[in-house]
């Protein structure tokens, strides 16, 4: 019998059921989807440093004997080492117009590398002795149209040398490939490449020397002990610093990721799922308040309060059931398709979505504990009603005019505004529940469209106020001036600026860290600082200028004095006052005039690179001779870089706001319709009333649904205020040394988010709309409610 009433009911009820159902759907594919790709990434990451043997400290240098490896070896907890020279040379790739960056990494062309070991996708490893071979990591080749057999022309120390791509790999200490100050990859112009040692040594006068050290450590080893032996050790062969998997770039990046996307994993799901409880809470209420009677006579005959208590909870649990069925695969489709836009940014040899049994008891799990807490109170209600009690009628509410209905300016105001203000205020907890439920969603949707004008605002920042070159060149050492008169020489280049790269530590106090100084040009150069408040920041003629980052790691302020200890030329040790600060989104950044840097490195106009700014039309020109100059180490044109990561930005973001979008919604649709189907059976005695005393049907729907419109205006700015909030709270989750996201919502994405909700409502209050025009008169007359 119960089994019967209970389909009665949710046939009865099945447009509320289907809202809910639909919104517990949401949460568990959110919750599959997200946790999933969470523990995908995990999976590989810790398979593919396990099997192909990932280092857990490395150091660059300038120079030092291969002999010293024996030495490593030799340290407690050292298990082993692995030498080898690292460059970045400039390469001319077929079908590309700029010059393409490649890291340069030697392997033995013997055996395979005892560290950091390669996986080979395409093709075949380097042939021992043969000098015209190399490897290319998998992402470059793809974004190029390479193939085995293709060749490239590389430029190794000022000479031009044709090799032969003979395999394509991957290697787990590019698993995020990216170059030194990169934020965002750009694989058609920066990738791996990896050459016979024998083949690369001589090219760089490097016989028997190495540049480059890499170390794996026996577990429960001190890997602090060992990376300042590694520096004490490197010092005098111009070590920068040893440093962990916690700074290596690759690593960083993606442990970065890992902690959003765990953060998120919680956040989202939570939400959905709070609405979901709270949607079955009004339902279930409203259905007991209902079946009172019903309640007492199942009492009377001897039904207990469990079994009572038990019907009512199997009307969340068929909710949760029908979610079940719905988010489940929705959340293996979008787990699908959010590792494969991962896969776009990290690359593993075997990185597919992966839900396991386990998982899919959480979200069976938190689903139901979800459901029972909404329904709980309700349920608790049924079971406390005593047989004699439920049977009668349920005493009305004592209601009284509010004060402000009383005011002669409420009086003037229609009676349909009355009525409607009237009842919201008497329900005033239900009422706040639905404008937090819309608001919430609203939220949602603003924090889609965060996640794509904060980095559109960066980008515009980067490249049109801070980034005024068109072309940014490095040399590969450190040059005089003869090398800038080249620069300008140049057809095809407007302007040219040098700027000097020295690598140092700062230090203050206990804290320190290894960065690159800049010296610039004094004036409105082709590299701008700016201040917090969007100014350009003038060059102070002696002293550092620090971006607000790294000011803050190494707790300095305007005032305080650093050591910069410089690890180029003679090493000097310089105590240097802090003048100013300044705000970067990209990067850490320690900047001094160029020439006060000089004095203080006793140099005499010495550059690492120059900015350029060149002809539109004479660029292809300027890319081809920077191409063929033996002293260029790398090159970055920004329209190119520009170009590349707004496209790398749609493809992840755009996806991620579409979603959001569509289970903002959802709630918003589900709670507008839940909230006016509620009323509709509260009140259809009363709207039928109305319409027999000559209200004409669209007054009947005016006051029905004017209710919810009031919902919805009372929701726009707190779901706005809400909106604003979350991503307040996103952008510390970004507050990476790379790169730091600022709080930017642009006028369209507020316009967006009210839209988006104002469609959604529409939608549900056409579908009660219809429901009104349906009423039975007579039979709604006749009811006891």
């Amino acid at each position: 019998m119960l089994g019967r009433m209970l389909w009665r009911d949710l046939w009865h009820l099945r447009g509320q059921l289907v809202a809910a159902a639909l919104v517990v759907a949401c949460g568990i594919s959110v919750l599959l989807a997200l946790r999933g790709t969470y523990q995908s990434l995990l999976l590989a990451q810790t398979d593919y440093y396990q099997t192909h043997r990932f280092a857990d400290v490395f150091a660059h240098l300038r120079r030092a004997p291969d002999s010293l490896a024996e030495q490593m070896r030799q340290w407690p907890g050292v298990a082993q080492v692995q030498t080898r020279l690292v460059v970045e040379v400039t390469v001319d790739v077929p079908g590309l117009a700029e010059p393409a960056i490649a890291k340069l990494v030697s392997v033995p062309s013997t055996h395979r590398p005892l560290l950091n070991d390669l996986q080979l996708v395409r093709g075949r490893y380097l042939d021992a002795g043969a000098s015209d071979q190399v490897l290319v990591s998998e992402v470059f080749a793809t974004a190029n149209g390479l193939q085995v057999a293709d060749k490239l022309g590389v430029l190794l120390h000022g000479r031009k040398k044709e090799l032969v791509i003979v395999g394509i790999a991957l290697s787990p200490e590019f698993v995020y490939e990216v170059g030194h100050g990169m934020v965002f990859p750009d694989n058609r112009r920066y990738g791996v490449m990896w050459i016979a040692h024998e083949t690369l040594a001589p090219a760089f006068d490097m016989q028997g020397a190495f540049n480059d050290v890499s170390l794996s450590l026996w577990r429960g080893a001190s890997e602090q002990a060992v990376m300042a032996a590694l520096d004490g050790l490197l010092l005098r062969y111009g070590g920068l610093n040893a440093h962990g998997r916690d700074t290596q770039l690759s690593h960083r990046f993606l442990t970065d990721e890992l902690g959003e996307l765990g953060v998120m994993t919680t956040a989202l799901p939570s939400l959905f799922l709070a609405v979901s409880a709270f949607l079955l809470y009004v339902v279930l209420s409203r259905l007991v308040a209902t079946q009172r009677p019903q309640i007492g006579l199942l009492k009377a005959f001897g039904f207990t309060d469990f079994r009572v208590g038990l019907h009512y909870f199997q009307f969340a649990l068929v909710t949760v059931v029908i979610g079940l069925f719905l988010g489940v695969p929705l959340g293996l489709v979008l787990g699908q398709k959010f590792v494969d836009i991962y896969r776009a940014f990290f690359h593993f040899p075997s990185l597919r979505f992966v839900a396991d049994p386990a998982l899919i008891g959480l979200c069976v799990g938190v689903s139901l504990l979800s459901a029972g807490a909404g329904a709980w109170l309700s349920v608790r209600r049924a079971i406390l009603l005593a047989p004699a009690e439920a049977m009668r009628p349920q005493a009305p509410a004592r209601y009284r005019a509010g004060t402000w209905l009383q005011q002669r300016w409420a009086l003037g105001l229609p009676a349909s505004v009355r009525m409607i203000a009237r009842n919201l205020v008497r329900r005033p907890w239900r009422a706040l529940g639905s404008v937090l439920g819309i608001a919430c969603a609203m939220g949602l949707l603003l924090m889609g469209r965060f996640a794509m004008d904060a980095p559109n605002h960066m980008l515009s920042v980067q490249f049109n106020q801070v980034q005024r070159y068109d072309v940014m060149v490095t040399y590969n050492e450190a040059l005089g001036p003869r090398a800038l008169m080249a620069m300008g020489g140049m057809d095809g280049v407007i302007q040219v600026e040098s700027f000097r790269a020295l690598p140092a530590w700062l230090v203050h106090g206990h804290r320190r860290k290894c960065i690159d100084v800049m010296g610039l040009t004094q004036g409105k150069g082709q590299h701008q600082l700016l201040g917090a408040d969007g100014h350009a920041v003038d060059l102070p003629p002696q002293g550092l200028v620090l971006s607000a980052k790294l000011a803050d790691i190494l707790g300095v302020v305007p005032g305080d004095r650093l050591t910069l200890e410089a690890l180029e030329g003679r090493r000097p040790v310089l105590d240097i006052p802090v003048v100013s600060v300044v705000d970067e989104m990209l990067g850490l950044g320690a900047y001094m005039d160029a020439r006060a840097l000089a004095r203080l490195l006793g140099e005499d106009n010495t550059s690492s690179g120059a900015f350029l700014r060149i002809e539109a039309d004479k660029a292809l020109q300027v890319y081809e001779r920077l191409k063929r100059m033996p002293v260029v180490a790398g090159i970055a044109v920004a329209h190119a870089v520009q170009q590349s990561v707004r496209q790398t930005m749609e493809r992840a973001f755009f996806f991620f706001s579409s979603i959001l979008l569509v289970f903002a919604c959802v709630i918003i649709a589900g709670m507008v319709y839940n909230s006016a189907r509620i009323a509709l059976s509260e009140r259809g005695n009363e709207l039928a009333s109305l319409s027999v005393l000559g209200f004409t049907q669209r007054e009947v729907v005016f006051l029905l649904l004017g209710e919810q419109l009031v919902l919805l205006l009372l929701a726009i700015p707190a779901g706005l205020a809400i909106g604003y909030g979350l991503c307040a709270m996103l952008v510390p989750m970004f507050d990476r040394d790379m790169f730091r996201v600022p709080l930017v919502l642009t006028p369209w994405s507020y316009a967006y988010a009210v839209l988006a909700a104002l469609v959604a409502s529409a939608l549900s209050g056409v579908l009660v709309a219809r429901r009104i025009r349906q009423l039975d008169l007579i039979a709604v007359l006749k009811t006891r409610e």
